[in-house]
């Protein structure tokens, strides 16, 4: 029987979690950089509008403000052209609200098209895998925006506000860009150095599976920075390393590598000095380094089709992205409509609570509502605290928004719901800048269409089942069998190209942690054929052997006897 045969077994659902979903992490390495960002970002608009007296126009600016929490992963080079993206998607999305707005009145028909632009939204960031924030912050200003009071003849003005803000959120983003060019990749190289001294102190399959996903993350880092600096070239020998503690199914050290010599290295590499230049692999020779890079950057028009091609199968019909549209849509909707039906005059916060649910599958769905409810819930309290000391003048109001937005992105790294804790009350005080509301009103408001957003949306998670899920495994199954093959046979040609093994393992490692990526979500999703768990272990296991020898007939480990079959 091959290595991706689909044995059938009995379906199963997994456990919906209850202890642990409100245990804080600790915070993310960078977590200060979107903080950071969006306060600036925030900050010079803002304060451009209350030297004004038009502080009315915050919500409009905000839109493009946000926009810099997107991108602080990805290399500059990759980074300005996603952060420009965002700012066009997020001011589409703002017309069409707006639009829609100002042409009618009507609390159904602004429920459905804030249930279809949340959807939209939901879609397009999964099929290009933006990364965090995700969909969120464009369902929360484009759902916000729907219930503003709105002049067709403002359209045009409001867009260009949200524009030139968008504008500003890119230089922010990408200036740090003059300073430290290479600092995304630095981190990237670091993170795999770390995940790879881990595997190497023990050896075992979690410890496996993180530290080929780091190394694959680093070697898509490098790719998209654009051209191979010395030190880039230098992050590139350090990531080489980092795959020799991958390229072994021994029990023992992998590879021979020294965890703490690794470690060593990450901190290095991670700090501002100069990049640490590790001897040079065994087998390699210096002019092969790099040269990944310059084949990405010379053949960029064909890397953008490829990513064309992928995009438009991610929604194409059997497209497992298509499904968490369909909840995403009904739950939206559902969330809208019976909050206006219990009184909520604008069940905005309502569609971006059901929007906020919806993740990969339905554990962590489940997971993220429970989070969801618990900070929101938390946060109107802390914005019953605040809305007194907001309401002491215009610039005080400013100020509390601009703390809140820092709290949110410094926060929301150890648990969803703390960060949610602080992105209420700011939610709750930028529709202060349109005059005052009763606090009780708002608090009440935003607790009902909380709890209502909630349970809407994880009831559209039951009802509309993902069964395409496991079919991504299958075909993540098959790929993997088939980069598998095609290095084996790259491997039986008595003198191999040395860039078609580099090649072969490239595309062998990165099919490798798209199965792991596929199961993993797929085991926490319900109402679908229990998964080959047999096959993906032997798959895996397969395709590690054969990255060894891979490995060893380049020259960058040598197996012992016992493990150099494959």
């Amino acid at each position: 029987m091959s290595d991706t045969a689909v044995r059938s077994r009995k379906t199963s659902a997994p456990r919906l979690p209850l202890t642990g979903t409100l245990r804080l992490k600790s915070p993310a390495e960078t977590w200060y950089k979107p903080a950071l960002s969006v306060v600036v970002a925030s900050a010079v608009p803002n304060l451009l509008l209350y030297s004004l007296g038009r502080l009315d126009l915050v919500m409009y600016t905000m839109a493009g403000s946000l926009c810099a929490l997107y991108g602080h992963n990805l290399p500059y080079a990759r980074r300005a052209h996603t952060v420009v993206r965002v700012v066009l998607g997020m001011v589409a999305g703002l017309a069409v609200a707006l639009v829609t707005a100002s042409l009618t009145d009507s609390v159904a028909v602004l429920i459905a098209v804030g249930a279809i632009l949340a959807a939209v939204q939901k879609t397009f960031c999964d099929a290009t895998r933006i990364g965090p924030p995700g969909h969120v912050i464009f369902s929360f200003v484009s759902s916000a925006a729907l219930f503003a009071p709105q002049e067709l003849g403002q359209v045009p003005g409001h867009l260009g506000l949200a524009l030139a803000a968008g504008a500003f959120a890119w230089l922010v983003t990408v200036g740090p860009a003059l300073r430290r060019r290479e600092g995304p990749e630095r981190r990237a190289t670091a993170r795999a150095l770390d995940a790879a001294a881990a595997y190497a102190a023990a050896p075992g399959d979690r410890t496996r599976q993180a530290a080929a996903a780091a190394v694959q993350a680093a070697w898509q880092s490098l790719l998209a920075a654009g051209r191979p600096t010395p030190v880039r070239q230098a992050l590139e020998r350090l990531v080489v390393h980092a795959e020799r503690a991958l390229a072994t199914t021994s029990a023992g050290p992998s590879g021979g590598a020294d965890p703490a010599e690794l470690a060593r290295w990450a901190a290095r590499t991670r700090g501002r000095g100069p990049v640490p230049t590790p001897p040079p692999a065994p087998g390699t020779v210096e002019q092969l380094f790099g040269i990944d890079a310059e084949r990405s950057r010379q053949r960029n028009r064909r890397g953008r089709r490829e990513a064309r091609a992928r995009f438009l199968k991610a929604l194409a019909p059997g497209s497992p992205v298509l499904p968490v549209a369909y909840r995403t849509l009904t739950g939206c909707a559902l969330a809208g409509y019976v909050s206006y039906a219990l009184g909520v005059g604008r069940p905005y916060w309502a569609i971006v609570t059901a929007a906020a649910v919806y993740q990969p599958n339905t554990t962590q769905s489940w997971s993220r509502a429970l989070q969801r409810v618990f900070g929101n819930l938390v946060g109107v309290l802390v914005f019953a605290a605040v809305i007194p000391v907001a309401r002491l003048s215009p610039l005080a109001l400013v100020l509390c928004v601009l703390c809140f937005n820092f709290a949110a992105e410094a926060l929301i790294t150890r648990n969803y719901w703390l960060g949610s804790v602080a992105v209420t009350p700011m939610a709750l005080l930028v529709v202060e800048f349109a005059g005052a509301h009763p606090a009780w009103e708002l608090i009440s408001d935003r607790a009902l269409d909380t709890l209502v957003g909630a349970a809407a949306g994880l009831l559209a998670v039951f009802a509309v089942p993902n069964r395409r899920a496991g079919g991504r495994v299958e075909n993540a199954l098959t790929a993997t069998a088939e980069a598998r093959a095609g290095a084996e046979r790259v491997l039986a040609g008595p003198a191999a190209d040395a860039l078609a093994l580099e090649a072969a393992r490239r595309r062998l490692t990165s099919s490798l942690v798209e199965l792991r990526d596929a199961s993993d979500i797929a085991a926490g999703e319900w109402w679908q054929r229990a998964l080959p768990e047999e096959d993906m272990l032997a798959a895996e296991q397969a395709g590690h052997r054969t990255l060894a020898a891979t490995a060893q007939r380049q020259g960058l480990i040598t197996l012992p006897p016992a493990n150099g079959a494959v």
